[in-house]
């Protein structure tokens, strides 16, 4: 039986990838592709954004597309998503949140709906990106003593958020393995005379330009060495099939609030 998925923000970048994604996988059916009003995209065919007609037609009707929907992959802007979350809650769609930059009250209100309904939500969705926050728990641990951490991701011009929503991952899995509170010890750029740097800090750098998809290095900066873990994206198309895989993985889970470690089995 196909998972009957909807698509967010379907004439975005990310959105026409993600259609892609769902139209060629035999185990997906493509049931709604939503935008928001005025949108110059409305009403037409939404395979016809990546060059084949579905049948699907794009609308700003969100509760009427809902309905029949099993999923909606979500990569959107924060105010949008916790639209769609209310309306998942309300109609029981398990929502797949690739949305970046919620505030303290925003997660609070996906948390709160994941009491009614699953939810998976991730900073980001490849399957490497995730192998890499493992891999840099592990150095974390190994590295505790001795070594400063230093945080660098870029992405394209048009990313409105920084740092990213996946560097604020790596920090926190890093801060996390070290029993620090990354609230307390990052450092968000520099200038003029900022003194020594201070120890047990962890620091982030972003670059913005062009049409990157996102790299994102972690330093382990010690005496005589450093150690470095990046990862590098040239498409996203990782982001949709890592999203898909994790709106398969929530068939089975009736509520909770779910990331991609969970999906992986890496707890």
């Amino acid at each position: 039986m196909s998972l009957n998925v909807a698509i967010a923000g379907a004439s975005g970048r990310m959105g026409r990838t993600l259609i892609e994604a769902v139209l060629r996988d035999a185990d997906l059916k493509l049931t709604a592709a939503l935008e928001i009003a005025g949108n110059a995209h409305l009403g037409k065919d939404a395979g016809e954004l990546i060059g084949a007609s579905c049948g699907v037609k794009i609308t700003d009707d969100v509760e009427c597309a809902l309905k029949g929907c099993d999923a909606i992959i979500d990569f959107t802007r924060p105010e949008g998503t916790l639209h769609y979350v209310a309306l998942c809650r309300t109609l029981g769609v398990k929502p797949v949140i690739g949305t970046t930059g919620f505030d303290d009250a925003g997660k609070k209100i996906i948390a709160d709906a994941s009491k009614e309904i699953a939810i998976a939500m991730a900073p980001n969705f490849s399957v490497g990106v995730n192998v890499t926050l493992k891999l840099l728990e592990t150095a974390a641990k190994s590295l505790s003593k001795g070594y400063d951490i230093e945080v660098i991701e870029a992405h394209h011009r048009l990313k409105v958020d920084a740092p990213s929503g996946t560097a604020l991952r790596m920090g926190e899995v890093v801060a996390g393995a070290l029993g620090r509170d990354l609230k307390q010890c990052a450092i968000y750029g520099r200038e003029g005379v900022t003194g020594e740097r201070k120890d047990d800090t962890i620091a982030f750098s972003t670059i913005r330009g062009g049409d990157l998809v996102g790299d994102h290095t972690v330093m382990f900066i010690g005496m005589g060495e450093r150690v470095e873990i990046t990862h590098r994206s040239s498409s996203r198309m990782n982001y949709a099939t890592g999203a898909l895989r994790a709106a398969q993985w929530l068939t089975a889970k009736p509520t909770g609030l779910y990331d991609m470690f969970d999906v992986l089995g890496f707890r």
